[in-house]
């Protein structure tokens, strides 16, 4: 139920029998050898595949997000906390006015996750809506990963998908060892740190495993989505 699929005029005959609607939250940054688009992709699809077998609406992705740190590597851009917290509660906001009453988040970058808070804040100016903010990989899916590999973060195997792959591009066999976080939090000394961009681990393992924590993200957010509402 993306809505790029549907008119305005099927998405009010939707609004006549249901209220929820889902905005995935993401971030073109760099991700080492995956894919710039690599948190939107992730955001989006995941939110595609939990509410498409529920018939609610996936809006398009929010595609830039909170990313200071990544500024010296180019197509990173960021937008400012209060930038971005403005976009979003006033898309909800524009929802609210059309009849959605129900929203939920799906927010597919770390980075955002700071600006949760104010945007949950939203809430208390309107006494009839609820908003469920989800981080993609929260919970089921965290301890799944934990498990196949603790050795886990940004741009590593946890976020190499078939969909987030670029075709041609070759990934390191070796792991890479965890990086030393800069002392001061400027984009050059984020460069400087990260080398590929990666923050360490394994860059690939098998499909099976990425896959079962996929797949737990996606039933975690389906179950969520479904009965998940105050």
């Amino acid at each position: 139920m993306r809505v790029r699929d549907l008119n305005w005029m099927q998405l009010e005959e939707y609004l006549r029998g249901d209220d929820r609607i889902v905005l995935p939250l993401g971030s073109t940054e760099q991700h080492a050898y995956l894919s710039l688009e690599t948190d939107n992709i992730i955001a989006e699809r995941l939110a595609v595949e939990a509410a498409g077998p529920l018939g609610l609406p996936v809006l398009p992705v929010v595609p830039y997000g909170i990313a200071p740190g990544f500024g010296a590597f180019p197509g990173s851009p960021t937008l400012r906390l209060e930038t971005f917290v403005a976009v979003v509660r006033e898309v909800l906001e524009s929802l609210y006015r059309q009849g959605f009453r129900r929203f939920a988040v799906v927010n597919g970058h770390g980075g955002n996750t700071s600006a949760r808070e104010s945007v949950m804040g939203w809430m208390d100016e309107h006494d009839d809506a609820v908003v469920l903010w989800q981080e993609a990989w929260a919970g089921r899916p965290d301890e799944i990963a934990a498990e196949i590999d603790p050795d886990y973060d940004h741009a590593s195997w946890s976020e190499n998908f078939p969909w987030t792959r670029l075709q041609g591009v070759e990934l390191p066999a070796e792991r890479k060892p965890p990086f030393t976080r800069p002392r001061w939090s400027r984009a050059k000394e984020w460069r400087e740190a990260l080398g590929d961009g990666s923050f360490g681990g394994s860059y690939q393992l098998p499909d099976d495993d990425v896959l079962r924590v996929w797949n737990a993200a996606v039933e975690q957010l389906r179950e969520r989505l479904d009965s998940g509402w105050p």
